[in-house]
């Protein structure tokens, strides 16, 4: 194995020049050993464009400050915790991109990469150091860098898939022994459990599941306990699934894709869900390019996208990134998985959301907010549930949508929704309510 040559952190960000543009590796891994020793040289460096995913940190971005505008341009990917101070104080920008094209961008030189820094485990007996909880937009930002700074972390579990690199490629490499970061498994509400339920009912033995993070997305998953050879082909994994693996709920062996594995591009939860995909061949984490290509996601049958939403619209717009002008989050897979299961033979897509906000602001709304975006359209949007129930608008006129989507809002909200209806669509609702 060729030996690994350790630098400091600040010697291997020294590599960094000014102009250059650095993808970041995400999900609950970001390298903050090599970010922070960048974010010294502030000084040293001009119009540095430092691009990111999704992710999850303990901390707001070193680098992400109005001071250091002039050193360091913050891109946000999917605006993660750590950059909505920056977003909402102006100091940071985002691109709006489906997750699965991003690797695209880098590819076709759209968004040209000069530099990917990772946070990687240990090399193996070979010399491969692994991606572990984080392939996503990482794989490929290596893979079109000139340069690949990475922080060897023995806290990082080692995967099977793509994200492995050899340490022939890596320009610099430091310490960064920093635990990951560790998101605690939200426990539904009473809301969310009832809204999991009617979610649970929809879905088949053998169905191929994409489940988001949150709530609702775990009550979902408590309601699948008496379910059968279930699969699981997503962005993100939780601790929430781990149950569902360990019973023998989810076996995988249904799907068409990598059967018998767990699939995807991310992970985040506990440092027990860390320790149980080590070295564990059940699961495979891939490119982001992979995982949320609506052609793979397709091949599986019975795929279920189960996603969520701030707000939708009378028509069946979706806003899922954003509260009114100030973007929160962004599309991530939810375009990607919408679109693949919908082209799945017998696949469904849910957006779900409770009917209110914690201010009792209805979720279902006569219009989105001003600024607020379409992240799932009308034209794809299939089931929205909430704790009133599930309806399905394909194939259904707006006026038809309208009704239906006013029948799961609160009711305390009901009546002014039916005035915006009747005000926007005219006889065609009226009718409908005789």
């Amino acid at each position: 194995m060729q030996e690994l040559h350790y630098v400091s952190a600040d010697e291997a960000v020294s590599h960094v020049v000014s102009g250059e543009t650095i993808v970041v590796q995400g999900s609950t891994s970001i390298p903050n050993v090599l970010l922070r020793a960048l974010t010294r040289r502030a000084s040293e460096l001009r119009d540095v464009k430092i691009i990111t995913g999704f992710g999850v940190d303990r901390e707001d971005a070193p680098y992400a400050r109005r001071e250091l505008i002039d050193s360091f341009q913050a891109l946000n990917i999917f605006v993660a915790n750590n950059m909505r101070r920056a977003m909402r104080e102006g100091v940071a920008d985002t691109i709006p991109c489906f997750l699965g094209e991003v690797p695209a961008l880098f590819r076709e030189g759209i968004v040209p990469v000069d530099v990917t820094f990772l946070n990687v485990s240990e090399p193996d007996e070979d010399g491969y150091c692994s991606f572990g909880i984080s392939a996503d937009i990482a794989f490929s930002g290596a893979e079109c860098s000139k340069k690949i700074i990475a922080q060897v972390n023995k806290y990082m579990p080692r995967t099977f898939g793509d994200p492995v690199i050899h340490v022939s490629k890596l320009t610099a490499v430091c310490r960064g022994d920093e635990p990951l970061v560790e998101v605690p498994t939200p426990v539904p509400n009473d809301i969310e459990r009832r809204i999991g339920r009617y979610i649970a009912e929809q879905i088949p033995d053998g169905a191929t599941l994409q489940i988001g993070v949150g709530g609702i997305p775990n009550a979902v998953i408590d309601a699948l306990h008496d379910h059968r050879h279930l699969g699981l082909h997503t962005e993100a994994i939780t601790d929430g699934v781990l149950p569902l693996i360990e019973s023998g709920v989810i076996d995988n062996s249904q799907k068409r894709l990598l059967p018998g594995k767990s699939v995807g591009s991310l992970v985040l939860g506990s440092r027990h869900l860390y320790d149980f995909i080590d070295s564990n061949r059940d699961f495979v984490i891939r490119d982001v390019a992979w995982t949320n290509d609506p052609q793979n996601i397709r091949q599986n049958p019975r795929a279920m996208a189960i996603n969520s939403a701030v707000e939708v619209d009378l028509t069946g717009q979706v806003c899922a990134d954003s509260i009114g002008e100030t973007i929160i989050s962004g599309v991530g897979g939810q375009h990607d998985f919408m679109y693949g299961a919908s082209l799945s033979e017998g696949g469904k897509c849910f957006i779900a959301l409770p009917s209110m906000t914690n201010k009792q602001r209805s979720k279902i709304v006569a219009r989105l907010a001003p600024g607020a975006g379409v992240v799932t359209t009308r034209f794809q949007t299939q089931y929205v549930v909430t704790e009133h129930g599930i309806v399905y608008l394909r194939g259904k006129s707006l006026a038809q949508r309208a009704k239906l989507l006013i029948s799961i809002a609160d009711p305390s909200h009901r009546e002014e929704l039916e005035r915006a209806a009747v005000e926007r669509f005219g006889i065609g609702f009226l009718r409908l309510k005789e």
